[in-house]
């Protein structure tokens, strides 16, 4: 099973273009993320290795969805294999999420497969006002939904919540994934 990581150059041209696009110096952009100037510019640049933390991060501060940052322009036919695709990795949690699908120009929705095993919980800042995020998970067993009032899941189980509220997700069996569509307003 391959995994070919982080897109670096597709987050580094969707960086620059979406800054670009809003007005905002290298500097404003990682202040309003609460990110290292140093660390916007190595991913302007494409290298470093950015985490799932700090690409949500900045598409909150550049108002556009986190999936607008790592996928590059689709083809017309599409087929991700399991264990390929531009997986992005939790710096705080055993936490994968891969993009299979981000909202083209006229739909509100991302889809992603995220991978999960047991150990911390991933804990979500909110992101843009109005997102909903929906869960179906595939296997294992997991926690997830609100940090104050998470819910637990098994196989099979559907959970919706305001995504634009802190949430987390942890898993709670070894080899947990999760169907995550993120709705956009």
């Amino acid at each position: 099973m391959s995994n070919t990581g982080a897109p670096l150059d597709v987050i580094a041209a969707s960086l620059r273009r979406e800054r670009e696009r809003v007005g905002l110096s290298i500097s404003e952009l990682a202040k309003r993320a609460g990110i290292a100037k140093s660390t916007l510019s190595q991913l302007e640049s494409a290298s470093g290795n950015p985490s799932v933390e700090t690409l949500w991060a900045l598409g909150v501060a550049l108002g556009v969805p986190f999936a607008r940052l790592v996928d590059p322009p689709a083809p017309r036919v599409k087929v991700i294999r399991a264990g390929e695709g531009p997986a992005i990795y939790s710096e705080r949690a055993h936490y994968t999420a891969t993009l299979l699908s981000s909202c083209p120009p006229g739909a509100r929705r991302d889809i992603y497969v995220l991978n999960l095993e047991p150990g911390p919980a991933r804990e979500s800042a909110p992101h843009m006002a109005g997102t909903v995020e929906h869960v179906v998970v595939s296997t294992g067993r997991v926690l997830a939904g609100l940090r104050a009032d998470p819910v637990e899941l098994g196989p099979g189980d559907y959970l919706m919540y305001p995504g634009d509220q802190p949430h987390m997700a942890q898993a709670l069996e070894a080899g947990t994934a999760v169907l995550l569509v993120s709705e956009h307003v």
